[in-house]
């Protein structure tokens, strides 16, 4: 259960949401994209009231989400998984756009690939791809880094930060590994038993907070 949740991204920021295992954290990214329900409070983007909107229209305003564990089709191949997000876009664009491509390489050659033969860092690639495709103003990722390989971790730190400085895109970031948070979000969030429990600027995360809170 969700308590008092009071949380502000600022516009092209990086912002990271860190808690143990079970405090919340799933269940705020999913009331914001519309998959729960909130009993009250507010949910906006750029002003607009989000409550009570369906998902798909939060799609359409702006919003795309990077669930845990990826979801991508495994059955179709990686191009065909991407050409999901068209359906999502208001200007009708009908190709990929290749901005897709040259932020993940990797897509285009295996464009005829099955999703779920890529490994694990390249389908998390896809589906960040596949959410880029809608072209958002506010990704939300949930735990992108999980089981990933260093250099891809290192590669999706990068995408994101040049997201927010060449598209002036909002992301919000479900992230338990330290070091990322460090080196890529401006601001955090910590939950605890379904409340946010500290907020603050990156560089002002202490060790206090890492052992009264994220360690395990």
């Amino acid at each position: 259960m969700l308590r008092g949740i009071d949380v502000d991204v600022p516009a092209e920021t990086i912002v990271s949401l860190m808690g143990r295992n079970g405090v919340g954290k799933t269940t705020l990214m999913n009331n914001i994209v519309g998959l729960l329900k909130p009993s009250s409070g507010s949910i906006q983007i750029e002003g607009k009231e989000l409550v009570g909107v369906a998902t798909h229209h939060r799609i359409r305003a702006g919003l795309a989400y990077v669930p845990q564990g990826r979801m991508i089709f495994p059955k179709l191949t990686v191009e065909e998984n991407l050409r999901v997000g068209l359906s999502a876009r208001t200007d009708k664009l009908t190709q990929i756009p290749d901005e897709i491509y040259e932020l993940f390489p990797i897509l285009k050659e295996m464009g005829s690939r099955m999703g779920g033969d890529l490994s694990g860092g390249q389908q998390q690639q896809l589906a960040i791809g596949r959410a880029l495709v809608t072209d958002p103003k506010v990704l939300i990722l949930d735990e992108p880094t999980e089981g990933i390989q260093p250099n891809i971790i290192q590669q999706i730190g990068t995408v994101l930060r040049q997201l927010v400085e060449t598209k002036r895109m909002t992301i919000l970031i479900v992230e338990q590994y330290l070091d990322f948070v460090r080196e890529f979000c401006q601001r955090f969030y910590i939950m605890n038993r379904g409340e946010i429990v500290a907020h603050d600027e990156t560089n002002a995360l202490s060790q206090n907070m890492i052992r009264e809170y994220l360690s395990v």
